[in-house]
């Protein structure tokens, strides 16, 4: 492994780095597509297996839960393999759980094929990441930021695909086609990345690490805080914008804004962090996250969805920046445990924030509830405070400063 995240290195082989960023960034939109082309589907499941609601849940639910739950342990496998050889794996288990569910005969096996595929998945967000940090060195958050934006390439171009082939073919043979496309992947990261490296590989350099220490779980803290504002929001928003008068086409106009302005977020913070600093940045996201949030509760509604992409790139921009910083804080050797660890926070935060901030709207109604995330996204600024302590590059801006 010529490439790694030692101290010093600033300028990585461009040509590697740039192959490395190219193929995981494809393999992200890949994954993230496969993860939201459920929701195309759930229809035409329902009707094809006469499924309740509860039971459609559960299938995108196996997805899912196999996903967030294995990161942790293949975090622990890519220390003693070479992540490359997982990456692949992982993307043609992924795309073999597609094959299966285009020849599941009931939902028992649609159920199995998807919690395979939910399995393939849960090798991309560490391995791919750490891939991305070693390749880049010291300069991996702009580039890891970008790794994060093509997540939502896929989750867009994926899922409207899916329903273009609905259009001229069932659903089976889209799953295969998809399938394939799958495989496709799983071949251009064998023929055209370079190598990860096994993480035992790196323990040499643990001593170099960056950071100072002691500063993953402030970081882990404000990931799953930051996903819980953003999942609590977009959960209540089209309640508000009915109540502002809003009908069923503006509702979805306005969570349109919100996705697009959250891909320029999670473009453009990345490199924000990088030359500004996580805390800075950090205060800057979630401080307008919190005014924005209010601005919409207050304004009438043509105003209110003026304000939707900016509160976008606030709602997500933050995430670049706390995944370009796992890197910072872990020894080299265990970056694909730190991000299994972060990434299954976040999802699972995911998962359980639209729970208990559906039960805050209950009693005490959307406008309120929505408030709360508000006060969440403030609460996440000592955090930072906190965090900034462990930070190389608040380190540095304060030297420089003084």
């Amino acid at each position: 492994m010529s490439v790694s995240v030692e101290a010093g290195t600033s300028h990585p082989a461009d040509g590697r780095a740039t192959r490395t960023l190219t193929v995981t960034g494809l393999n992200h939109a890949l994954h993230d597509g496969y993860t939201d082309l459920i929701y195309v589907l759930l229809p035409v499941w329902q009707a094809e297996f006469a499924l309740s609601y509860g039971l459609l849940a559960l299938l995108r639910g196996l997805y899912a839960g196999a996903m967030a739950g294995l990161q942790i342990p293949v975090g622990r496998i890519a220390e003693r393999i070479d992540g490359k050889i997982i990456l692949i794996a992982g993307t043609a288990l992924s795309a073999l759980g597609y094959v299966c569910a285009g020849f599941s005969g009931g939902v028992i096996g649609l159920g199995l094929a998807l919690a395979l595929s939910g399995a393939g998945s849960s090798t991309q967000h560490p391995i791919a990441s750490v891939a991305v940090s070693r390749a880049y060195g010291t300069a991996a958050r702009g580039p890891l930021g970008i790794y994060n934006f093509s997540g939502d390439l896929g989750k867009a171009a994926i899922p409207a695909a899916t329903s273009i082939l609905l259009v001229i073919m069932s659903w089976r043979h889209a799953l295969l086609v998809l399938a394939l496309a799958g495989l496709l992947v799983a071949a251009c990261i064998a023929l055209w990345m370079p190598p990860v490296g096994k993480g035992a590989e790196h323990k040499a350099a643990a001593s170099r690490s960056e950071g100072t220490g002691g500063g993953f779980p402030w970081l882990l803290a404000i990931g799953i805080l930051d996903t819980a504002v953003r999942m609590g929001f977009l959960t209540f928003l089209p309640f508000l914008l009915r109540d502002k008068g809003a009908a069923l086409p503006t509702n979805g106009l306005a969570l349109a804004l919100v996705f697009i302005g959250g891909a320029a977020g999670k473009f453009t913070c990345g490199w924000l962090g990088a030359r500004v600093g996580t805390l800075r940045t950090v205060l800057i996201t979630e401080g307008g996250t919190a005014v924005l949030i209010v601005a919409v509760l207050l304004l009438p509604l043509a105003p209110a969805i003026v304000l939707l992409p900016l509160l976008g790139v606030m709602l997500n921009g933050t995430s670049s920046v706390l995944y370009g910083t796992v890197p910072e804080l872990t020894p080299a050797h265990q970056a694909e445990r730190a991000f299994a660890l972060f990434y299954t926070g976040t999802i699972g935060s995911g998962a359980i924030a639209p729970v208990l901030y559906g039960l805050l709207g209950d009693a005490l109604g959307p406008t309120l509830a929505t408030a709360a995330t508000a006060l969440t996204a403030l609460a996440i600024c000592p955090l930072a405070v906190a965090l900034a302590q462990h930070l190389k590059d608040e380190a540095a801006a304060r030297r420089a400063g003084a």
